[in-house]
């Protein structure tokens, strides 16, 4: 487990002190309930009222958890870590959510599901460039994201009534924001590990505030702030549905900063990706809708994936704390010492 000195806890709920399948089932429970409810209500507002204001319903959804944030009691006198350290995790966040709903608009479901399905691949691969994390994977947790990515691709596109139809402005949008959820899960990792006193609702509140303003940009070029406002002017319930979506939202958001925090930027895109399978199973264990051949491919590789991932590593961790050097040789020369903190300092200097 990541960051064992720091005292973690999820709405009000510590997590510290349990064991870690305790830790995973209320994070996971959170993230879950929350990001369901937020399905349900996109499909709600672009589907079914045609609104695709991604831009300004993520520029709604920061005020709420601002709102949010505060009631929970955050001030700016507990932060601990510099505000410039958000201004790149606040411009990747806001652009990463804009794009995804922005691409709503030109991709259909089946194609949607394709690009979201291999999420975990471009994390794992990005983890190894993020300074102050350098993390390396045994080669069988790409082979468990390979199995997991298929087997989920199959199984959401088991009962698609179309093929996937892309377009160019589409693939440019979902792909940049994989590209830029990569860097974001990765980043905060390593915010989390470099200083453990970080907590989710600074993480969230910061990228928050600097990433609100980052969003009025594209609205202006575009247009779609005038036109936002004058179609939620003319059916204001849609800021209901809104404000009920940031809410669970929420939820779901500090859920994913917590399972970060303590398993990794790698796990939680696993657990992120596999959402949309847990999800439809639910649902057709709920309806008793019939599984066919397809459905029962991807879950039998699902499954081969997640228990893939499960096996201990053979090799240990490619990254060693510098207190854990310190520990197993505490006669190292000044020099020594020395060169192990310039460095350090470097990988924190360019995180920041």
């Amino acid at each position: 487990m990541r960051n064992q000195d720091q005292a973690r806890s999820l709405f009000g709920v510590s997590l510290t002190d349990r064991p870690k399948w305790q830790q995973f089932l209320f994070c996971s429970s959170g993230f879950f309930f929350g990001y369901l409810v937020n399905g349900v209500c996109e499909e709600y507002v672009y589907n079914r009222l045609q609104f695709s204001y991604g831009w300004y319903f993520t520029f709604v959804q920061g005020f709420v958890y601002l709102i949010l944030i505060w009631l929970q009691g955050f001030t700016v006198k507990q932060m601990v870590n510099p505000w410039k350290t958000y201004v790149k995790l606040s411009a990747v966040l806001m652009g990463s959510h804009g794009l995804t709903k922005g691409s709503l608009a030109y991709l259909n479901y089946p194609a949607q599901i394709m690009f979201k399905s291999t999420k975990v691949l471009p994390v794992m691969i990005m983890g190894a460039f993020i300074p102050g994390l350098r993390r390396k994977y045994p080669f069988h947790e790409y082979i468990s994201a390979l199995l997991l990515v298929v087997g989920l691709i199959l199984f959401t596109l088991a009962d698609a009534q179309t093929s996937p139809n892309f377009s160019i402005i589409g693939i440019i949008m979902i792909s940049s924001a994989l590209i830029m959820d990569a860097f974001l899960g990765n980043f905060q990792e390593a915010i989390f590990t470099m200083n453990p006193d970080t907590t989710q609702m600074e993480m969230l509140f910061c990228s928050t505030v600097v990433g609100i303003p980052f969003l009025l940009v594209p609205m202006i070029l575009t247009g779609e702030l005038v036109k936002a406002w004058k179609s939620c002017s003319q059916h204001p319930y849609v800021y209901g549905v809104l404000v009920f979506e940031a809410m669970a939202t929420f939820i779901g958001q500090v859920s994913v900063l917590s399972l970060i925090a303590i398993f990794g930027a790698a796990t939680t895109a696993m657990i992120t990706t596999a959402r949309k399978a847990v999800t439809l199973l639910l649902s057709y264990m709920i309806f008793t809708k019939p599984l066919t051949e397809q459905h029962v491919s991807g879950l039998l590789l699902i499954s081969m994936g997640i228990i893939l991932k499960m096996l201990p590593d053979s090799k240990p961790s490619a990254r060693i704390p510098v207190s854990s050097v310190n520990a197993k040789h505490p006669k190292t020369s000044s020099k020594g010492v020395e060169s192990v903190g310039v460095e350090e300092d470097e990988e924190k200097k360019a995180l920041v």
